[in-house]
């Protein structure tokens, strides 16, 4: 005689519609706040990138180096192509960390830039401005914008060494754009305007790598998105956004850039 027993076969469905879920909109997400969030970043892969390596854990199918990489959903984009991006707050850091062997793969101090760390580097033959302590500083340079491919979201772009002469580019760009209101001329938000960022190669004396290429697309047309953009300018300068720097690419050698 068969045993009867009290388990329950889960019966196959298809997806729920989609006004279930409406109905039921933010649950869950009561308790959290901008600062529980980790915010990606959005970096140009080299040919040194773990993502491209296809031996390393890290690795991202179909990932190349000049490509466009988001670190939290893992999203890659063509650097010929570009992303379009919304300049919402920028701030420059000079963040101090150890050699990759000895380091957490954080950083050990985030310095502001009004520090007087810097008079105390030397520049040592891995052209990193070395502290007595044997610790680095690298002089970063945050865009922090939101990227309207796909679902418009909020994400970082740090620039460092070679690329903060992009970064003064893009700066001046944003600043240079005056409008006509009813006092006169005025600069209007840095998210007034979308820009296309793609990726270049770049070399010096030291090597060759990929880096950012910046051009101003032009106004602004969603007043969603700038709604967003204005949102997220606001709770960078309360505080609210939690910054994960990422580690520098390889310990194996200097890196040209």
């Amino acid at each position: 005689m068969k045993q009867e027993t009290n388990i329950i076969k889960r019966e196959k469905a298809g997806a729920l519609s989609t006004n279930v879920f409406e109905a039921d909109a933010n649950a869950g997400f009561q308790n959290m706040g901008q600062e529980d969030f980790a915010l990606p970043f959005l970096k140009v892969l080299v040919q040194l990138s773990p993502e491209v390596n296809e031996k390393n854990a890290k690795y991202v199918e179909n990932a190349k180096p000049g490509m466009i990489y988001n670190t939290v959903t893992n999203e890659i984009y063509s650097g010929e192509e570009g992303i379009d991006v919304l300049p919402v707050f920028y701030e420059r850091k000079l963040v101090e960390w150890q050699d990759r062997g000895d380091s957490q793969g954080k950083p050990v101090k985030i310095h502001s830039i009004d520090s007087d760390i810097m008079g105390t580097v030397t520049r040592g033959k891995d052209y990193k401005d070395r502290l007595p302590n044997g610790n680095y500083i690298e002089n970063t340079a945050n865009h922090y914008i939101i990227k309207l491919n796909g679902v418009p979201s909020p994400a970082l772009i740090s620039m460092k060494a070679t690329q903060l002469k992009v970064s003064r580019k893009w700066n001046s760009m944003m600043m240079g754009i005056k409008l006509e209101g009813k006092n006169g001329l005025f600069t209007p938000p840095t998210y007034s305007h979308i820009y296309k960022l793609k990726t270049v190669q770049m070399s010096n004396d030291k090597g060759t790598w990929f880096g950012w290429d910046v051009t101003k697309s032009g106004p602004i047309q969603s007043s969603k998105d700038y709604a967003l953009a204005k949102g997220f300018a606001r709770d960078l300068s309360k505080n609210r956004i939690r910054i994960e720097h990422q580690a520098p690419e390889s310990k194996d050698k200097p890196l040209p850039f």
